[in-house]
């Protein structure tokens, strides 16, 4: 499911949504947003912006910058135009068209609004924001392709799946090579590119905003994680089923960690090995929607050194795995 050229996959429980995306399938001009959603009452609404320069409403969203992930680009882009400080939910649609005579990708998610938060319009860019219906949205959307990501939303909301809390499986960032290492395996550090990996997750995980962080307490494993960790002030929780010799001697304790990310219904983040991951993903399995089984990685090495890989868990009473993104931080 993700190869070393894939920087990005999303899959949604329903088959909705099933995208890999590699650097040479990516059109040359590349954005991301977010369509922000509240409960009126039961009613769903959507936040929509005027944009004075197209004369235009659509969905906050704009260009991905140089060194951006693409989740990194539409929290960025939702914050400068609507001063919101959102945590993305399920992926939603990618869009395509052309601009000056190029073709364009435009990535969508779900974002529910954050309890206590007003938006504001952006002076600059934006010169109204409102909230309105999916059916007044629709009416009042300028662009056709912008109809995508809003069918989507709709049609979680109907499911049930719209809200949602996200869980984070990473593979500790790259190490320095066994060869290479004469001492303990579990002193062994991140190489250089490695630690530029954990610096860039730092910065990707501002999407998701984890409070719970387990990992095992290998040193590759830790330092992958400190960044953000130290960052937000958030203690590591280090479980020794997570590491290799852990996993391999009390592989029941590994799967028991890996079930606790769906009792403790709070954004969570869980780092370990290549080798572990097996029991790991064995015991995600069990938390699939129905008819959905594809939409996990099934093959070793199932992720990349410093990739993660984004759940989004429903949080009806007993909750499943609505989506699945594969991401690779981007690194200078």
């Amino acid at each position: 499911m993700t190869t070393e050229s894939t920087y990005y996959s999303a899959h949604v429980y329903d088959n909705s949504l099933a995208i890999t995306r590699t650097r040479e399938n990516t059109a040359p001009v590349v954005a991301a947003g977010a369509l922000v959603w509240r409960l009126h009452g039961e009613k769903l609404e959507v936040l929509m912006i005027h944009r004075p320069r197209y004369n235009d409403w659509s969905w906050p969203k704009g260009k991905q910058d140089a060194g951006e992930s693409l989740v990194e680009t539409a929290i960025r882009e939702v914050g400068e135009e609507v001063t919101l400080r959102i945590t993305l939910g399920v992926p939603l649609a990618v869009t395509n068209y052309m601009v000056s005579g190029r073709p364009k990708d435009v990535f969508y998610w779900a974002a529910q609004l954050p309890v206590g938060e007003h938006p504001r319009a952006d002076e600059g860019e934006v010169d109204e924001i409102r909230w309105v219906t999916p059916k007044e949205a629709r009416k009042l959307l300028s662009n056709s392709t912008d109809h995508e990501p809003l069918d989507a939303l709709v049609a979680h909301h109907k499911a049930g799946t719209l809200h949602t809390r996200p869980v984070v499986i990473m593979r500790h960032a790259k190490a320095k090579p066994r060869s290479n290492w004469t001492a303990a395996d579990d002193e062994r550090p991140l190489a250089g590119t490695g630690k530029r990996q954990a610096l860039a997750h730092s910065r990707l995980l501002e999407a998701y905003s984890p409070t719970r962080l387990l990992s095992s307490p290998w040193l590759r494993c830790m330092q992958t994680v400190a960044p953000y960790a130290n960052d937000h002030a958030i203690a590591i929780k280090e479980k020794k089923s997570l590491s290799e010799s852990g996993a391999a001697g009390h592989p029941k304790r590994t799967a028991k960690v890996t079930e606790s990310l769906f009792v403790k219904e709070v954004p969570s983040l869980l780092c370990t090995h290549r080798p572990v991951l097996p029991l790991v993903f064995k015991a995600l399995k069990g938390h699939l929607m129905k008819g959905s089984a594809k939409i996990l990685p099934t093959e070793d090495p199932y992720m990349e050194p410093g990739d993660a890989v984004i759940l989004q868990v429903s949080t009806a009473e007993h909750g499943g795995i609505v989506s699945v993104e594969t991401i690779r931080p981007v690194i200078d």
